[in-house]
């Protein structure tokens, strides 16, 4: 037994590094759920003003020169995303499908008038841009009437609001959350490394020679717990979609591109700057002083 000559224990991945690199994974995994919450919302909020109608009532005697300029106005607006035009035959037909009677049988003419519906661009869909809008499209010849659910829409944006200061507010909590937190677990695996530093110190590497290895240490582990992180965020999206079925889906560039690239940046960039003033920390510490800290 006293033969046997003394194995200094080095630090492997799978304790140190494995321990920092989970933690940093879980982190991620935290702020990319919460991107992936409000993009999302985001998306749902989008489809939802664009798919509110507003239908635009002709008058019955409107004639076809004042039809085709009332057209070709609305396809040419910047806050008109489509436009349907429905003739007084086809919303008979609709009224038919959808209430089961035919009111020209009993009445003898058809009662309803051809219309435009409207999808507007997301962000015109509110009762202030809809008011100016409105406005515009009644000075028209041949124009009836102008419908929309005006207290639906209402309810929307106030929902909306909401849901968009509550999702803000977890979000600066969690990214100051997780500033710390990747922060803390750089420095305490830096920490164990301090003597090694100062003997490097010593023999005169210079500050860069002594960053280089760390940093790209913490690069590799970012970049292991960046992968890690989106795997299960990829995997979680996956789950939900097949639950959800095909009413929504997730997997859309405006949904998952910034949540990647919010993981990616945080991770890599949270992880430089911890590194870099940790390492610097210790580089002008004497070796007295790395016993009590």
């Amino acid at each position: 037994m006293a033969n046997q000559p003394y194995k200094v224990r080095k630090d492997s991945f799978f304790n140190l590094y494995f321990t920092s690199t989970i933690s940093i994974t879980l982190v991620l995994f935290l702020v990319g759920l919460i991107t992936l919450l409000i993009m999302g919302a985001n998306y749902l909020a989008t489809q939802t003003r664009e798919n509110i109608t507003i239908s635009v009532v002709l008058n019955n005697d409107i004639d076809s020169l004042s039809e085709e300029r009332l057209y070709k106005y609305l396809n040419s607006t910047y806050y008109v995303k489509e436009v349907e035009y429905i003739s007084r035959d086809q919303a008979l037909q609709e009224h038919i499908e959808a209430m089961g009677d035919d009111p020209s049988q009993f009445l003898g003419y058809n009662p309803l008038s051809a219309s435009m519906e409207l999808h507007l661009n997301s962000e015109y869909s509110h009762n202030d841009s809809i008011a100016t809008i409105e406005s515009k499209i009644r000075n028209f010849k041949g124009v009836n009437d102008i419908l929309y659910q005006k207290d639906m829409l209402l309810l929307i944006t106030n929902n909306l609001s909401k849901l968009t200061f509550i999702l803000f507010f977890i979000t600066l909590v969690l990214l100051f959350i997780s500033i710390v937190l990747i922060n803390n677990t750089i420095r305490i695996s830096i920490y164990s490394k301090r003597f090694l530093i100062h003997t490097m110190t010593l023999v005169g590497a210079k500050p860069r020679f002594i960053r280089r290895p760390f940093i790209r240490r913490s690069f590799i582990n970012s970049l292991v717990a960046t992968l890690l992180a989106l795997i299960l965020l990829i995997g979680m999206c996956f789950y939900f979609q097949m639950q959800i079925g095909s009413d929504l889906n997730i997997f859309q560039w405006e949904i998952l591109l910034p949540m990647v690239i919010v993981v990616a940046v945080l991770s890599w960039f949270i992880s430089w700057v911890a590194t870099f003033t940790a390492v610097n920390r210790y580089l002008h510490m004497r070796s007295s002083q790395l016993y009590y800290i």
